[in-house]
């Protein structure tokens, strides 16, 4: 397992984790936002009148509302992302990193009104009536190459096929592994439920959902959405305003260090600026997925005459998802104050490190070489060999890093057992051990685990990782349904809609075995994931851009046409 998510660790820093990529991302979004003049800020009362269904027509085409299509994708989004995924990023390039997660938000509104509306003006339907539609449908239409002998060559198919078969790897690694992991750990935490009878329950409910597409999937999302985000709300302003002291020392600290990193305090070792950008835009793409192809396969489905309409609608979900549900988690997070304090915790033994020396946070010196170690600047020796273990506790002169922090109070225990004995441990990592292994301390925490403690921090007390859990339940499991759907759809384009069962039991088992793996291997193939399925994408709607530009001026002179007395962002 070590050796995997090793493997999925390098293959990310060179797509997802390299800068290449990060610029590829907010470029296209940059570009798209001068390109058509902010249409996430002129669009934006627009899209609201056409959520509420002001322009619907009984002629318009599809199988879900403008509302249930945005609840689906929302529900898409809305998810550990929004409660684990902020966490992590604020874990690993600090405060600075949430103002790079709400930049690609703002871009990202611009971008998901792109890629929506090119998916539905080129969306099918499949053999049963059922809308297929997605980012893989313009690039098979639209992306092909003509020589000058008239020769066309199916580029477009291609890289659609490309595209559908990362949508089907995302639909795991976004969609089903990550979502009924951080569910399990959240409700082992809370209510001490074992991972395994969790994912069972979970497992059974998710099929009964996906196995009735995606009229069962809107109607069940559009209950589930607002439902969730109220709860969510609720709590996190109370967390908010029960450390209100704080308040403007966190968004002091989001915006202070943007370009300077955040320095070492507490138990947070420091990051840079390089460590903060990359991780805040990486996290603000797995939580809104603008540019990431996902979302436009649900809006494809929306009944609408026209393809426009549906992109305005996408406007609203990084809107909602990113600039108000993360910035709540990371106001949350930062006016508790428990980003930066070491908890009591049972290690992960893939986040885990053994270096071969002695450090002290005491030392300023000692401080900026376990920085500059965890940001990959300078590399400090790592221990290998045996490690002797006396009664639970380390004897060797060693420092353990845990969770990004040097760990405190190291406790090994087997089967509850204080251990005696010695550990394998290979360039830092511990090898060979089994489950009834154990290892125990102090030390920074995060994802889901960091934001339920610190919702703790608030007039609920100990009742606020109640809130976390079900919001996280409820967060999480939508997702996953949302994400059934969009692999499905492209197997559908890929091998046509009789494999789409075979699919959904794959997916179906899949999210089962994913509630009792190791978490650190999750998020690192999901971060893969995402990438494999962006770049396709963010390709071709930079391609189209004129032909966006063009079908948005054709929606607007329709609209003056049907509708001349009312008041237009163009005017």
């Amino acid at each position: 397992m070590q050796q995997i998510n090793d493997f999925f660790h390098t293959l990310h820093t060179y797509i997802g984790g390299n800068n290449w990529f990060i610029f590829l991302l907010l470029g296209t979004g940059l570009f798209f936002t001068l390109y058509l003049r902010f249409p996430q800020i002129r669009y934006f009362k627009h899209a609201l009148r056409i959520v509420r269904g002001k322009y619907d027509k009984k002629t318009d085409k599809g199988d879900t509302s403008h509302f249930q299509a945005l609840a689906t994708a929302l529900s898409g989004t809305v998810g550990t992302g929004n409660i684990a995924g902020v966490a992590l990023a604020v874990h690993l390039g600090g405060p600075a990193a949430l103002f790079w997660m709400l930049t690609t938000a703002f871009l990202g509104m611009c971008t998901k009104f792109v890629e929506v509306t090119l998916s539905h003006k080129y969306r099918d339907f499949d053999k049963k009536g059922m809308v297929a539609g997605g980012p893989m449908y313009y690039m098979k239409k639209r992306l092909n190459i003509k020589r000058k002998n008239g020769k066309l060559i199916k580029t477009g198919y291609w890289i659609g096929g490309f595209f559908a078969v990362a949508t089907i790897l995302s639909s795991f690694g976004s969609g089903s592994l990550p979502q009924i992991n951080s569910i399990s750990n959240s409700i082992f935490a809370t209510f001490g439920i074992k991972h395994i009878v969790t994912g069972a329950i979970m497992t059974v409910l998710l099929a009964l959902i996906i196995i009735g597409g995606i009229k069962r999937i809107a109607k069940v999302t559009a209950k589930l959405v607002p439902v969730m985000a109220i709860i969510y709300f609720l709590g996190a302003v109370s967390v908010i305003l029960f450390n209100y002291q704080n308040i403007l020392p966190s968004l002091a600290a989001i915006f202070n260090d943007v370009f300077t990193g955040t320095a070492a305090v507490g138990g947070f070792l420091g990051a840079g600026f390089s460590f903060a950008f990359n991780n805040g835009v990486n996290r603000g793409l797995f939580s809104n997925e603008a540019g990431q192809g996902s979302a436009p396969i649900a809006h494809a489905a929306a009944k609408a005459h026209e393809a426009v309409s549906e992109g305005m609608v996408a406007i609203l979900e990084p809107f909602i998802d990113t600039i108000v549900i993360c910035m709540l988690t990371g106001l949350v997070l930062l006016s508790s104050g428990v980003w930066k304090d070491k908890l009591p915790n049972q290690f992960q033994k893939t986040d885990m490190e053994v270096l071969a020396s002695k450090f002290s946070e005491s030392e300023a010196g000692d401080v900026l070489r376990l920085e500059n170690h965890l940001s990959g600047k300078e590399r400090l020796n790592l221990f290998s060999g045996s490690l002797a273990v006396v009664e639970g506790k380390i004897t060797d002169d060693v420092s353990v890093i845990h969770a990004r922090s040097l760990a405190e109070n190291i406790t090994v225990m087997i089967n509850n057992q204080p251990f005696t004995g010695e550990l394998n441990i290979a360039n830092g990592r511990l090898q060979g051990t089994d489950n009834s292994l154990a290892i125990t301390g102090n030390s920074l925490i995060h994802s889901a685990p960091l934001t339920t403690v610190a919702f703790t921090k608030s007039f609920f007390g100990d009742f606020g990782k109640y809130i976390v859990s079900i919001g996280l339940l409820l967060f999480a499991f939508s997702t996953a349904v949302a994400w059934s759907y969009y692999g499905d759809r492209a197997v559908t384009y890929l091998f046509g809609a009789n494999y789409v069962i075979i699919y959904r039991i794959v997916f179906v088992a899949a999210f089962f075995f994913a509630s009792f793996t190791d978490t650190t291997i999750i998020w690192n193939l999901s971060l893969l994931t995402v990438a494999f399925m962006a770049i396709p994408n963010l390709f071709g709607i930079l391609t189209l851009h004129r032909e966006v530009k063009y079908t948005v001026k054709e929606y607007w002179q329709g609209f003056r046409e049907e509708y001349p007395d009312e008041k237009r962002p163009e005017g």
